[in-house]
């Protein structure tokens, strides 16, 4: 039986959450690579000393809770700091995902997405069988994230153009599912035939 890698990405507030939703549905492994930092932050020793090495011993507490705010101060607006975190942690982050990758692919999931927002940049789409991106207007995704995270319109507005527009995603991944609609439903209606042509293509 043939195990499909989907790699998805796509900007804040677009929709990816939804989609997830879709493939889980349909029996895929979901590998959510934030998640996946979180629990590296806790469980991963190595990963612990090779940050602290870097960026001091402060990034953690006394009880040895990771302080991600602190790690923040630290590499914002510090271009040389940010690639030197983004090349700890994406490291630890491949070798998670391919344990994960294995372990899906032993219990015979018919596949396993890749949620990530650096799906691109970190290389872990080079993994993937097929790329897919969720993307939505700036000004709908501002909405979408002010309902979702209590937050005014400038800070949301600040998180949406932090972030690369949809042009990029569009680009570098093979298919694109658009999600301007006030409607979810449609959204999983275009995810599930979208995933139905990959799988069986």
């Amino acid at each position: 039986m043939s195990f499909t890698i989907i790699g998805l990405t796509g900007p804040t507030g677009a929709g990816k959450t939804t989609v997830l939703r879709v493939l889980e549905g349909m029996g895929a492994a979901v590998l959510d690579c934030d998640a996946i930092y979180h629990d590296l932050t806790v469980s991963s020793q190595p990963m612990r000393e090779e940050l602290q090495g870097r960026f001091g011993l402060d990034i953690y507490d006394a009880q040895g809770v990771f302080l991600r705010k602190k790690l923040g101060e630290k590499v914002f607006g510090d271009a040389k700091a940010l690639e030197d975190l983004n090349a700890i942690t994406h490291r630890y982050i491949q070798l998670e995902i391919q344990r994960r990758l294995d372990q899906a692919q032993a219990e015979g999931k018919p596949m396993a997405v890749v949620d990530a927002i650096a799906l691109i940049e970190s290389g872990v789409a080079e993994r993937c069988h097929v790329t897919v991106a969720v993307v939505a207007r700036p000004e709908t995704r501002i909405g979408r994230i002010m309902a979702r995270d209590g937050i005014d319109e400038a800070y949301a507005r600040k998180r949406v153009e932090a972030q690369k527009p949809e042009e990029f995603f569009e680009t570098h991944c093979q298919y694109t599912l658009h999600n301007d609609g006030d409607d979810p439903s449609l959204l999983r209606q275009q995810a599930v035939a979208l995933f139905d042509h990959i799988l069986h293509r």
